[in-house]
């Protein structure tokens, strides 16, 4: 079998299949738009990064909307602030192997940020619980969009 791309550039035909059958140069190359799909690791990355961008929107409209009150149990909500900021420190040490070093940055930063806030929101008065919750609603948003650009440009 002669190599395809010296024949066809010769006769025009691809080797092997009748010229009707052929519409491109090479029938078995698709190197081309495997290039531009993504790879199912990375689109769950992105579908996740889109759900925490929901998430930090639904924290901003519920301070806006101004329906937030101090929890009842400031202690159990302390302790949430202290998983998260656990929860950073251990994204920020260990990465998940095929994930970029700037992804795994963006995502450890954005938990410390939000988990320092739960901690704070039962020290404060209760005028500042609905800015602490736009703060950590706009922090999850910018994560999202940030991890959103991140997974994108990853292929």
């Amino acid at each position: 079998m002669p190599d395809p791309q010296e024949f066809f550039s010769k006769t025009g035909k691809c080797p092997g299949a009748p010229s009707r059958l052929c519409a491109c140069p090479f029938v078995g190359d698709n190197a081309r738009q495997r290039r531009l799909m993504r790879k199912p690791p990375n689109l769950f990355r992105l579908v996740n990064e889109f759900i925490v961008l929901l998430l930090g929107a639904l924290l901003i409209l519920i301070a806006v909307r101004g329906t937030v009150g101090l929890p009842s149990r400031p202690l159990l909500m302390m302790i949430v602030g202290v998983i998260f900021v656990f929860w950073a420190a251990r994204t920020w040490s260990r990465r998940a192997p095929n994930e970029p070093r700037a992804l795994a940055a963006v995502r450890a930063v954005s938990l410390a940020i939000v988990g320092l806030l739960l901690i704070a929101i039962p020290m404060l008065f209760l005028s500042r619980t609905s800015l602490i919750l736009e703060i950590a609603g706009a922090v999850l948003v910018l994560r999202g969009i940030i991890g959103g650009l991140l997974s994108l440009l990853e292929t």
